[in-house]
Formats: C-alpha cells, sequence, structure tokens
C-alpha cells in the first residue's frame, strides 16, 4: 500500500486529533522546536550534553509560555553526531534524519495509547542515543493495521507489560523517562507510525541515513496525521 493511500486512509479513518501526553497539556500549549543545523542558536549550545539540551528547551518553552515543545519530523540533526550507534565515515550512510514525532515536557509525564490496540513488543533499547525503554503498539482495521512506537519511556513503563495486552485509545501506557534512562536525553516522547514493522521487536529505526530516506519516508509517514497539532 503506497504511502499517499496509507496516508489517506488513516486521515480518512481519524478525523479527529489524537493526544498521546496527558491531556492537562493542551495542544494549544504546545510550540514549535527546531533542533537542525538551520537553528543558529544551536550553534551555541553543546548538544551532546543532554543537560545543556535541556536547558535551552526549557528556555525556549519559558520565551513562549508554553508547556511543550514538538517537532523534528524528517530533520536532520546533528546530535546524533555524539553517538557512534550513529555515525558513519561516510556521509550517506550517517543516521541523521528523524523519522518520528518528538514531543519534549517533563519527565513523569503520562503517555496514552494513540488508539485502541495490542502491545506488539516492548524491551530497553540501551545504546547511547537510543530510546531506552520503548513501547510498539499494533493497532487493526477493517481493511489494514499499522503500529504506533513510544520511545524514550520511564524503566517502570515497561515493568509489566504483556505482549497481546489489549489497550484502548487515551489510556495511560507509560510515563517520559529521565535522561538516565531514556538514551541520554532531555525528557520527550518520540512518537513514530509504521506501516510494515518488519522483523523488529521493541524496537525500530526512528532515525535514517540519506540512503533510507525514501524507504522509510514511506513507511513511516508524519505522525501529525494522527496528532494534527
Amino acid at each position: 500500500m503506497p504511502n499517499t493511500i496509507f496516508r489517506t486512509l488513516i486521515k480518512s479513518v481519524f478525523t479527529k486529533p489524537i493526544q498521546v501526553l496527558a491531556p492537562e497539556i493542551n495542544t494549544k500549549n504546545y510550540v514549535p522546536l527546531d533542533l537542525s543545523p538551520s537553528n543558529l542558536d544551536l550553534k551555541k549550545v553543546d548538544v551532546s550534553s543532554s543537560k545543556k539540551l535541556a536547558s535551552y528547551i526549557n528556555s525556549h518553552l519559558k520565551e513562549h509560555h508554553e508547556k511543550l515543545a514538538y517537532g523534528g519530523y524528517l530533520e536532520v540533526r546533528d546530535i546524533y553526531k555524539r553517538s557512534t550507534y550513529f555515525n558513519s565515515e561516510d556521509n550517506l550512510s550517517e543516521r541523521n534524519i528523524h523519522i518520528g514525532m518528538d514531543l519534549w515536557c517533563e519527565a513523569g509525564s503520562f503517555v496514552l495509547a494513540a488508539l485502541d490496540g495490542t502491545v506488539h513488543s516492548f524491551n530497553n533499547n540501551t545504546n547511547h542515543g537510543d530510546y531506552g525503554p520503548t513501547i510498539i503498539l499494533k493497532h487493526t482495521y477493517p481493511n489494514f493495521e499499522f503500529y504506533t512506537l513510544y520511545g524514550h519511556l520511564s524503566l517502570d513503563s515497561i515493568a509489566s507489560l504483556e505482549i497481546g495486552q489489549t489497550v484502548n485509545q487515551g489510556e495511560k501506557i507509560a510515563e517520559l523517562g529521565a535522561s538516565d534512562v531514556n538514551g541520554d536525553y532531555p525528557p520527550h516522547l518520540h512518537f513514530q507510525i509504521i506501516k510494515d514493522i518488519q522483523e523488529y521487536s521493541g524496537d525500530y529505526p526512528g532515525v535514517c541515513c540519506q540512503l533510507d530516506l525514501d524507504f522509510y519516508s514511506e513507511n513511516c509517514p508524519d505522525p501529525n496525521i494522527l496528532l494534527n497539532i
């Protein structure tokens, strides 16, 4: 199913904005955040330090009088240069293009199931700069199925999960983790739509290289078709 058909199908089935973080953080209190090299303010920030990046993000929120920052789909980011998990000597093979949406807010914030579904898999992905605790849900509808991924969670979020467990839309499924467990990032949710999960379990690439961009942008459309921020 081509991405354009898949995208149109999702938009036709899910016509109302979907929330994946605690409802007290209204989408009216969201502000865009640019973490690409085109943001010249980042030149002054040591993005390899989760504390310094968190300070920048908190200042951005305070400046705009908002509670949550969002963005990042298909955004090129230099932050991944800090980790050998993403680095490559060949620039075309360097994984630096973000293929989900990030929602930056406080550790401990409740994470909600985007839609009715079941727990496909979960894992603690502990590479430096990786997701940390991660949950993948499977959503099945009459003519199609797809998956949603929730990354950078707390350890408690996956402590008592079971594969196949049923979840309801809007149900709390996790909490955001702090930097010491979430891959060494400021607290945030990485939310991603996946059409074909392939052979992955508890993990799926959330960052790709330029050579693979066509495939991943096809398989992982913009999460904002669900969130409608």
